[in-house]
């Protein structure tokens, strides 16, 4: 099989095509951080209008990069699978459009999960974070733009989430295990970490707990998990094109069924 080419590469460096001129992977990630930082801020002053759907990823993902790459708020052209032996890939480019009107449409089946105790909420939680992983509509930045999304979802069900505590590879490992295993044990046991109810304060012993009180909390806690944590760096996304007989091309074989039932997951 050809080699992809991936477009979004610079030949001469390697690196994603970039609006810093970032030449190692360092300063593109120092660039990233910096930038994204104050964009996440901004978004707690002007919201992007709250969809539920690929429209406010798109809107939260263009605030969030539009500084640092030129496809900001633009849905992938190629396909994905994290850079670790045996990884499953993401779901297929063609399918992205269906795939994200089926995690809206469960989402608001779900009542946006509003009016669920905390057990439910973290199950419910679990399943739609997987489920748009699994879309993983961006070349880059998924991570920080579900965590910003779903801390405006949660905060609107009346909860709040830390993403402090949880680390990259764990974040990795609790995805991995939903996505290729179905065990959604680990990601209900971080999430266990991350949810409270809403205006739980936070103990400000620590010189990022003072700033965040002095700040907008909910989104800067989860950009201070995706800088300080590096959440969306462990295992960083390669362009690959998907094979075997579990590949995204079988997405629509099984029927979808709304709610609460699982579901076909949106073709694994």
């Amino acid at each position: 099989m050809a080699e992809v080419v991936d477009p979004y590469l610079d030949p001469d460096t390697g690196l994603l095509r970039n609006l810093v001129g970032a030449r190692t992977q360092g300063a593109l990630d120092r660039a990233e951080g910096d930038l994204t930082y104050i964009r996440a801020a901004e978004l707690q002053e002007r919201p992007v209008r709250a969809t539920g759907d690929l429209d406010e990823f798109r809107a939260i993902h263009r605030q969030l990069f539009q500084d640092v790459y030129p496809w900001a708020g633009e849905v992938r052209t190629v396909d994905l699978r994290k850079n670790v032996a045996g990884a499953e890939h993401f779901l297929s480019v063609g399918a992205i459009d269906r795939g994200s009107m089926f995690a809206a449409d469960e989402l608001r089946a779900d009542n946006m999960l509003r009016g669920m105790n905390r057990d439910e909420f973290i199950d419910r939680l679990s399943h739609h974070y997987d489920q748009w992983n699994f879309v993983h509509p961006f070349r880059e930045g998924n991570g920080r733009t579900q965590r910003v999304f779903w801390n405006r979802v949660a905060a609107d069900a009346g909860w709040q989430l830390d993403w402090r505590p949880v680390q990259g590879a764990v974040n990795d490992a609790a995805c991995r295990a939903a996505a290729e295993s179905r065990d959604f044990g680990p990601m209900r046991a971080m999430f266990d970490q991350v949810v409270s109810p809403a205006g739980t304060v936070a103990d400000p012993t620590s010189a990022l707990d003072r700033f965040a009180l002095r700040t907008s909390r909910s989104i800067d806690q989860a950009m201070d998990a995706a800088r300080l944590a590096g959440m969306d760096h462990p295992a960083a996304p390669v362009a690959k094109p998907p094979t075997g007989p579990r590949a995204p091309e079988a997405f629509g074989a099984t029927a979808y069924r709304p709610g609460r039932d699982q579901g076909p997951d949106l073709g694994r």
